[in-house]
């Protein structure tokens, strides 16, 4: 990945984590959404946009969905924001990397409970 990229990658991330606290009032989205990492493509007209939320996944497909109808507000407002040439087109996918960590710190709790009786 190029140096460009990631620090598009950084700014956007930033961006819309303060859009999404300060200005997107869905109800939708509930608790606190977080912006986990975002991935652009090299022609920058994509931007894959990793989130979850801190109060858990029940809700993922309500979560991504008002994210998705947010999708052009949260363009437009980048647009304002950002010195760049192109906004990519965003697409919000969910991070299950939070609830993956949290299993294996289970499982190795669990061996070494095991190992000591």
């Amino acid at each position: 990945m190029t140096h460009r990229i990631e620090r598009l990658n950084q700014l956007i991330r930033q961006e819309i984590s303060e859009l999404l606290h300060r200005q997107v009032k869905d109800p939708r989205l509930g608790g606190f959404v977080a912006v986990t990492e975002i991935s652009t493509s090299l022609d920058l007209k994509y931007a894959k946009i990793f989130v979850c939320r801190i109060d858990g996944a029940e809700e993922k497909q309500e979560t991504l969905s008002a994210l998705t109808g947010a999708s052009g507000f949260l363009r437009k407002e980048l647009a304002k924001r950002l010195k760049v040439r192109r906004i990519p087109e965003l697409r919000f996918e969910w991070d299950d990397s939070i609830e993956r960590g949290s299993h294996l710190l289970n499982l190795i709790d669990k061996t070494r409970l095991d190992r000591e009786h």
